[in-house]
């Protein structure tokens, strides 16, 4: 199982990325987590300056905007 972390402040685009992300997995039938992250502390931790910002499995993927359809279908793949 995928570990996916959305870092940011809670913002829509932030909000929006979690559920895009949600929604792409629950259609690929991809076995993940999705976790949304607003401490500043924690996203700070993963020397991310802009968000929203995609983490999986601990490692930074994404970072400063809204990701692509594609891009997310290729990270559950």
């Amino acid at each position: 199982m995928k570990q996916i972390k959305v870092l940011g402040s809670g913002c829509s685009k932030c909000m929006k990325t979690a559920e895009m992300i949600e929604k792409f997995a629950a259609e690929l039938g991809a076995d993940v987590t999705v976790m949304k992250e607003t401490d500043v502390q924690v996203i700070m931790a993963y020397g991310v300056m802009s968000t929203p910002a995609v983490v999986i499995d601990d490692e930074v993927v994404h970072s400063g905007s809204m990701p692509k359809a594609e891009q997310i279908k290729a990270w559950l793949a």
